[in-house]
């Protein structure tokens, strides 16, 4: 019994050959437009955990090297300062907000300043008048704080400041010592509970030398009497940046 013979069929191969090409040309368009697409909020989340992950402060990408792409190294620093005023007015929205709702507004203000921006709280809002230990109200303050800030790549300066009335006990014989052991108590606080990075952030106390305005009234030298939380812009993350760090190797 003969086989009837196959029906002669067509060459479809080509087929695999055309579908191939339509796909690499697909991911191509889509790996360009992708680089050419900058999500903002994606690049922020990325920079905050490449700072994590390097264990250091200041932008990731402060200084870009040389990109495949052209033009990339510009983006990324445009990118990177886009990201810093994004991030700066969020937290200022955030605490005037919570400064209006707390009835904070005469004992607390956000200033945005060259060298980045400070959230300030009168001494009485965190303290008790001679005293370097929080009050209640000063640990509310620090729960909104410390999340808002625990993140960001950005260094931290804790400032203590006083008055010009003079003090002299066995704790704290000048100004000095108090508002010193003030901005160390608001960053050891913001370190142990609210888990800021601890090569991020820093305290300094000036006592009575730099006040805001003259202290020849009561209402002026409460003004006066306060703790600064600055968030410096990351243009001073070099002069922040631990000395031993740079001096690796060098011994």
């Amino acid at each position: 019994m003969k086989k009837r013979p196959r029906a002669q069929r067509h060459d479809e191969r080509w087929l695999i050959t055309y579908a191939d090409l339509v796909t690499l040309l697909l991911a191509f368009f889509i790996i360009m437009y992708s680089l050419s697409k900058v999500d903002v909020d994606k690049f922020q989340n990325l920079s905050v955990s490449l700072s994590k992950a390097m264990g250091a402060g200041g932008s990731v990408l402060e200084s870009p090297g040389p990109s495949v792409v052209p033009g990339a190294g510009e983006v990324s620093q445009d990118t990177m300062k886009a990201i810093e005023i994004k991030q700066m007015e969020s937290i200022t929205d955030k605490m005037n907000e919570y400064i209006k709702d707390s009835g904070l507004s005469n004992k607390a203000r956000v200033v945005a300043e060259e060298r980045g921006l400070v959230l300030s709280f009168q001494g009485e809002v965190l303290f008790k008048m001679g005293s370097a230990e929080l009050t209640p109200s000063a640990m509310d303050i620090l729960y909104e704080v410390g999340p808002l800030i625990k993140d960001i790549p950005n260094y931290i300066k804790v400032e203590g400041h006083t008055d010009s009335s003079p003090i002299n006990t066995d704790k704290y014989p000048s100004n000095w010592e108090l508002s010193a052991a003030r901005s160390n108590e608001v960053a050891q606080k913001l370190i142990n509970i609210y888990k800021t990075s601890p090569e991020r952030i820093s305290f300094v106390g000036y006592g009575q030398y730099r006040p805001i305005v003259m202290n020849d009234s009561e209402e002026n030298r409460q003004i006066n009497r306060r703790v600064d939380i600055v968030i410096l812009a990351s243009k001073y993350a070099s002069s922040e940046a631990a000395g031993p760090l740079r001096m690796t190797g060098q011994q």
